[in-house]
């Protein structure tokens, strides 16, 4: 665990990979073949799966992060424990720049981003500890960012 993240219980952890990589199965990943699933752990214990979806125009894609998220917030959920990121590359893959900036916008700067390697269970079945998976937060991925708050900031004249 990252020194600058609070924890999320292990079998919450569990699940969130296990619907990371359910949602990766649905990825439409047409153009890049590059699929990525990610899962949303909310503090009322649900769990929100997103896929990337690929556009012919290329900047129609949303990827899985944002369409985790955009879910959540869309049905009235704005409030989260974890998230947890996967694609099918051996190491951990971090969120793009336009996704940090909206989890940043939805999620605590200290909460847990779990960057899953697509071997995570041959590594765990081989005794790596946590399968490899990388724990980070968006306070690391995105630091002096620019978020909601800001916007309340005084201006000058």
């Amino acid at each position: 665990m990252s020194a600058s993240t609070w924890s999320i219980q292990p079998n919450d952890q569990e699940r969130l990979v296990k619907a990371a990589f359910e949602a990766k199965e649905f990825a439409y990943a047409r153009y890049s073949r590059f699929r990525v699933g990610a899962a949303l752990l909310t503090t009322t214990g649900d769990v929100v799966k997103g896929a990337n979806i690929e556009n012919a125009s290329y900047g129609g894609t949303i990827c899985a992060e944002r369409t985790a998220l955009v879910k959540a917030v869309s049905e009235g959920t704005r409030s989260f424990t974890a998230l947890a990121v996967v694609t099918d590359v051996a190491s951990a893959i971090s969120p793009c720049g336009m996704c940090r900036q909206v989890i940043r916008e939805f999620c605590a700067p200290n909460m847990p981003i779990l960057l899953v390697p697509a071997d995570y269970e041959k590594r765990l079945a081989e005794g790596h500890v946590n399968g490899g998976i990388k724990e980070t937060s968006i306070g690391e991925l995105l630091p002096d960012s620019f978020g909601p708050e800001d916007l309340d900031l005084p201006r000058g004249q």
